[in-house]
């Protein structure tokens, strides 16, 4: 299972415990998947060094008051899937490109899953910007990369060219919201559906593939 997503998109956290509740059902019928996760820029225009989160959502939806209502109702939504969010700590809105340097990195270790665990926990739980490499740093030690190897990527262009193309590469298959889900390289649905019916998709989905190869 290729899961497209961005490490500030608070669906996309959502979207991984329905994944892995998920997981748990097919598991009950004998199915079992491998997931890897790919980069998709929410914010391809961001500057490198992030902007004031406040300032940017203003503009962005026109009032502060409307960027409340849309943090209280993604709140609310991550407390259904037992996530607790803490939007009122973040500031600043990152560029997420050293992010998912990390997270391809974290996928050629094998510690992939926890890092982008500890990533999404740092950003919506604790408010941590996740732009800045010593905060990528420290996060993904606690996702079981080692700190000094991170800090060594990020100081060199190591898989840059690779997580821009990889992004690229997402919109030009018509990719446009996250989380996008895909299976053997067919995109099948987008959005942080219920764990039921992410199931019933990929039962569905597994079972054409494998006619197709019968």
């Amino acid at each position: 299972i290729d899961v497209i997503s961005d490490v500030i998109c608070p669906w996309c956290y959502i979207g991984k415990r329905q994944l892995e509740r998920t997981l748990d059902l097919l598991e009950q019928q004998h199915l079992r998947f491998i997931v890897a996760w790919h980069p998709f820029q929410l914010n391809p225009d961001m500057p490198r060094e992030g902007v004031d989160r406040a300032q940017y959502r203003l503009k962005k939806f026109g009032s502060a008051e409307r960027s409340r209502q849309l943090d209280e109702r993604i709140t609310e939504a991550a407390a259904n899937v037992g996530l607790e969010f803490h939007l009122d700590r973040l500031t600043r809105t990152p560029n997420t490109l050293n992010a998912h340097r990390v997270i391809r990195l974290a996928g050629q270790r094998g510690v992939q899953d926890g890092v982008v665990e500890a990533l999404f926990e740092g950003y919506f739980g604790n408010g941590a910007d996740i732009g800045d490499a010593k905060v990528l740093a420290e996060l993904s030690n606690e996702g079981g990369l080692k700190p000094e190897e991170v800090t060594a990527m990020l100081s060199g262009d190591e898989g840059l060219k690779e997580v821009i193309n990889a992004d690229r590469m997402a919109r030009n298959c018509g990719i446009q919201g996250v989380p996008s889900f895909a299976l053997q390289g067919h995109v099948l649905f987008s959005g942080a559906m219920p764990a039921d019916e992410m199931a019933q998709a990929f039962r569905r989905a597994w079972a054409i593939l494998k006619n197709r190869a019968a």
